[in-house]
């Protein structure tokens, strides 16, 4: 089979082959229950829980002997405890439905295989129980629905079947094997591709998700959940003109399906079509209002149009309709300027502490904690929370700091002075983009309002364009440590830089109007200035920078949507930030006067005289509208959305210094940066 490469070197992260002693001992208790020994099985299990007694499989094992030996109450209790636990594994409300069709329970047997198959719909025997339930209930239409299920699983390998089940239940590794094995056989497999595809998307291997589903596509174009798939790629890769067009050929083919609805509206929101996608979300919110996602949707797009109270009363509406809904509460507290009041606050304090609380949850209501506490003077609390957010956030990731570290000193190598002059004059030759770049939390923001407020001058978004451009040319088997990029671009050629100038700016055109430049606001393009600068060669590039305490503390108290992984500790912070520093003085070195930098603090100081000085770099006349920014009414997506549409204030320079008791680490690490 093509395609799936780095796949598999993804899966080299997976846990060791080499059993443990706890999962030898799971496999066992699994051979007692396939051989009928109910009576060992569930002291074995009991016994295994006094040393794992969190684990899902142990839990899992413990209720279905429960079961088979009559002892219904006491499986019930052991599936609450894995439901608290571990409240995503579909096969714990199978079991229960197991569990209430043994005791006569028909309604609640339905209730809990239902949401047994929401979860995981590859459960032939929850499926075939709910056939017949329905029956008996007079409930034809839901039975023949459950009949079609189990009829189309019966049609699919085994395999399939089996890895989807346990790519639901978040065995992905497994299920990955267990799929692959199958597609050396079965190579053109449609369930067996789009499945290792959607294992991909877990994975973040979106190229290789891409061309599966693309492939899938091709041998059967009318396979709408197929092309479902394609399109959140797409999106995953900011391919937006594309996806439209894949949401559109969704939508044709089945104008009333909710899924195909909302992932078009999450299409027009990338594309700026705001009025389209409002539309589309007050449509769906109407149908189910009970829906918390589509409510944060909502208020996420009035957020970003300015329109503050209705986002903030549909933030609150989100919060109602699901409590303990961390995205909500956080969403909030990032629009920089709401308070919380007490009662909101005891809520999430509540909310966060439950044992039920899932792990994304519990981060955002700790960030959110955060800047509440923060706001109201209770710092060293206003810390914890941050700390422990922090911590649950990185808990999730997989961030490896070596490999920032590994590619800044590849660029310094690779681009010398003399390597330049062996390219001078290539790339294409438009001056459209002006790049701004640096960390996040540095002024970015601003400065992109102070320049989209010009009348030539476009704003857009972070732009996805250049990272994109880098994983090309990275190749498909991609080592972090020894990477192809970016000795890579000593083999290409004088056409090949020009054709990625002008593919690049091809591909932004979508979000552009008539104006003759406009702004790529990616902060991590800091890292390949050199490849711009080949490409692009009279882009005009602005290093928007903040004193490095009151930058690397701001990034700790920020929970991105996506991206920016190593702001999750302060000792990751200090290395990336040292590292872009270094990277920053080579790029200056090379490339003299062609990049201009601009520190927060002095734009804050002296807006007039900055505002003057960058746009006189950017070879743009001055506007006295670019020091009214606050009153430009374009959409602005970034965290710093709310305090751009106010006048420029300064009582934000050293609220760092509030944090300072706990902050001895990130000094430290920042060493002698620190102080500038």
């Amino acid at each position: 089979m093509n395609g799936g490469g780095n796949l598999s070197r993804a899966a080299a992260t997976a846990p060791s082959p080499a059993q443990s002693p706890v999962e030898t001992e799971v496999l066992r208790i699994q051979g007692l229950l396939k051989t009928r020994q109910f009576p060992a099985a569930l002291a074995a299990a009991q016994a295994l829980r006094v040393e794992v007694p969190e684990n899902r499989d142990v839990l899992y094992m413990q209720a279905v002997s429960q079961r088979y030996l009559r002892r219904i109450p006491e499986a019930l209790a052991t599936l609450a405890r894995l439901e608290t636990l571990h409240p995503g594994y579909s096969r714990l409300f199978q079991e229960r439905g197991h569990c209430y069709v043994a005791c006569g329970e028909r309604a609640a047997a339905i209730e809990a295989y239902l949401q047994a198959v929401n979860i995981n719909a590859a459960l032939p025997a929850s499926w075939r129980t709910l056939r017949a339930l329905f029956q008996s209930a007079g409930r034809l239409v839901e039975a023949e629905t459950a009949a079609a299920h189990v009829a189309r699983l019966a049609s699919l390998p085994t395999a399939v079947v089996t890895a989807s089940s346990m790519f639901a239940d978040g065995e992905v590794f497994e299920a990955e094997r267990v799929t692959r094995e199958l597609l050396r056989t079965h190579p053109d497999h449609i369930e067996g591709m789009r499945l290792l595809a959607q294992i991909g998307m877990q994975l973040e291997v979106l190229d290789d998700a891409e061309f599966l589903l693309e492939s899938v596509l091709v041998f059967a174009p009318d396979y709408h959940p197929a092309r479902y798939d394609y399109v959140q790629v797409l999106l995953q890769r900011h391919r937006h003109a594309r996806a439209l067009q894949e949401s559109r050929k969704l939508l044709e083919a089945e104008p009333a399906n909710r899924h195909y609805r909302a992932i078009h509206a999450t299409v027009c929101v990338a594309l700026g079509e705001y009025a389209e996608a409002l539309r589309i979300y007050g449509e769906l919110v109407r149908e189910t209002p009970q829906a918390a996602e589509l409510h944060l949707s909502i208020a996420h797009a009035l957020k970003t149009l300015g329109r503050q109270a209705e986002a903030i009363e549909t933030y609150r509406t989100a919060a109602r309709v699901r409590p303990g809904f961390g995205d909500a509460y956080w969403s909030l507290a990032n629009l920089k300027t709401y308070r919380f009041a007490d009662a909101e606050i005891e809520r999430m304090r509540l909310e966060e502490a439950a044992s039920s609380a899932k792990l994304v949850d519990r981060y955002h209501l700790c960030f959110a904690l955060g800047k509440a506490l923060e706001d109201r003077a209770e710092y060293a609390e206003s810390f914890r929370y941050y700390e422990r957010g922090n911590a649950l956030k990185k808990s999730a990731i997989h961030y490896r700091p070596e490999a920032i570290e590994c590619n800044a000193r590849r660029q310094a190598s690779l681009f010398t002075p003399q390597f330049l002059a062996a390219r001078q004059g290539v790339g294409c030759q438009r001056p459209d983009p002006i790049f701004i770049v640096g960390l996040p939390r540095a002024g970015s923001t601003l400065l992109e309002q102070i320049l989209a407020s010009h009348s030539q001058v476009e704003g857009t978004m972070e732009l996805a364009d250049i990272p994109r451009l880098v994983h090309h040319l990275q190749g498909r088997d991609h080592d972090e440590l020894a990477p192809r990029y970016p000795g890579v671009l000593a083999e290409v050629s004088v056409e090949q830089l020009r054709r990625f100038g002008e593919r690049y700016l091809a591909d932004t055109q979508i979000y552009r109007t008539e104006r003759r430049f406009f702004i790529d606001k990616m902060p991590n393009n800091f890292r390949h200035l050199g490849l711009i600068h080949l490409m692009l060669p009279r882009a005009k590039i602005i290093d928007a920078r903040r004193e490095a305490m009151a930058c690397c503390f701001s990034n700790f108290k920020q929970l991105f949507a996506s991206g920016q992984e190593f702001t999750y500790s302060l000792e990751d912070i200090a290395r990336y930030y040292r590292s872009y520093i270094e990277l920053m003085a080579h790029w200056d070195a090379l490339l003299p006067g062609r990049i201009l930098r601009v520190q927060h603090e002095d734009v804050v100081e002296d807006l007039e005289g900055n505002v003057r000085r960058i746009l006189e770099f950017c070879e743009l006349r001055f506007e006295p509208q670019c020091l009214e920014f606050h009153k430009n009414q374009r959409s602005v997506r970034t965290a710093s959305s709310e305090q751009v549409r106010r006048p420029i204030y300064k009582e934000g320079r050293d609220q760092w210094r509030h944090f300072e008791p706990w902050l001895a680490p990130l000094r430290e690490a920042l060493g002698d940066l620190a102080n500038g």
